[in-house]
């Protein structure tokens, strides 16, 4: 833990010395974290790449004198930071699970992907404003210039999307609890680096750019052969529309875990399992199912069983974990109420 103030440093013992070395080794985690997953890894060098291409853009319009290569490096500027937001959330979900964040922090991935999907929603509406303002005074575009940045942009993003095309991975862990009058079932807990709505969210966010390069190339084409200025526009108009409906279902999976809906892949599993449990000998009734996503594939849940005082605690709750993990309810937490007679 870094000093909070000068007082910290005076009486915990820290030298400037000491602070410096305890900084390099948090910066050395930090990197080893990244380059221990091969999507952190991707997702870092990549962000290299495309801080670079902005700078040399800035540059190369500063000299140019155009302003809209100026503004498109500023462009690319901001759309670092969501790729800087996934990087950092996808360390994030590697933290170990504390006393105050009892699952550990890979809920960071779900907020990621809701966080990059939002932002590229923003983007798209302030294009297609921006595009239809064009269309109705169509502006003078130097075209040649463009379509040499396009190109460029085109290749960079082409290398983002063959790195991050298959950059899904799939972790979970496994949770049993028995819990009430009697206490049951074993006790487990691991979690693994799940960060593909990290990916994805950063993969859309690639993808638009890509297709906001296609589009320029394509309207610098149109307005050198045909003098169609109005054609930038409309293909921005074009693009916009492909980015928010390209992100409608990450924002849709994310916003309805965040918001606790019981996974839709157990919509049909559960009544099942539900009759199964009921069929175990000494359980009355199932009372306060709850089922929810944590992360990517990792599902918990949770039911209270009215059961004989009689009956075997150890066996309902084993059977029950079992039950459940059998349609993917790796973490599971069951409480017993005894029936009074």
């Amino acid at each position: 833990m870094l000093p909070l103030s000068h007082r910290d440093i005076s009486s915990g013992g820290y030298s400037h010395g000491n602070y410096v070395h305890r900084l390099k080794d948090k910066v050395n985690n930090y990197i080893r974290l990244i380059f221990a997953d091969r999507n952190s890894k991707n997702l870092f060098l990549f962000l290299l790449l495309n801080f670079s291409f902005a700078f040399v853009e800035l540059i190369y319009g500063w000299w140019s004198n155009s302003l809209g290569l100026i503004s498109d490096s500023f462009h690319m500027f901001f759309d670092c930071t969501g790729l800087l937001g996934g990087l950092v959330a996808s360390i994030i979900t590697k933290w170990k699970a504390d006393d105050k964040f009892s699952f550990g922090y890979v809920r960071a991935e779900v907020l990621a992907g809701f966080t990059n999907g939002i932002f590229l929603f923003f983007v798209a509406i302030f294009l297609l404003s921006e595009s239809v303002e064009r269309l109705i005074e169509p502006p003078e575009v130097k075209h040649e210039r463009m379509f040499v940045v396009s190109v460029l942009g085109l290749l960079v993003n082409l290398v983002g999307i063959y790195a991050f095309q298959h950059g899904h991975s799939h972790g979970g862990g496994s949770h049993g609890h028995g819990h009430g009058h009697s206490h049951g079932g074993d006790h487990g807990h691991s979690h693994e680096g799940n960060n593909s709505q990290i990916m994805r969210g950063v993969f859309l966010h690639i993808l638009a750019d890509t297709l906001g390069s296609v589009g320029v190339i394509i309207s610098a084409i149109l307005m050198h052969m045909f003098g169609w200025m109005i054609a930038d526009p409309i293909c921005s108009m074009f693009i916009a529309v492909l980015v928010i409906a390209s992100i409608y279902s990450l924002i849709k999976e994310s916003l309805l875990i965040l918001m606790q809906r019981s996974p839709r892949e157990l919509d049909n599993k559960l009544p099942a399992c539900y009759q199964k449990v009921m069929q175990l000998a000494g359980v009355y009734s199932i009372q306060e199912p709850h089922f929810w996503t944590l992360c990517s594939n990792v599902f918990v849940g949770g039911v209270k069983l009215e059961v004989a005082k009689a009956a075997d605690s150890k066996y309902i709750v084993s059977h029950t974990h079992s039950i459940f993990a059998s349609v993917g309810v790796k973490q599971m937490f069951v409480q017993l109420d005894y029936a009074a007679m």
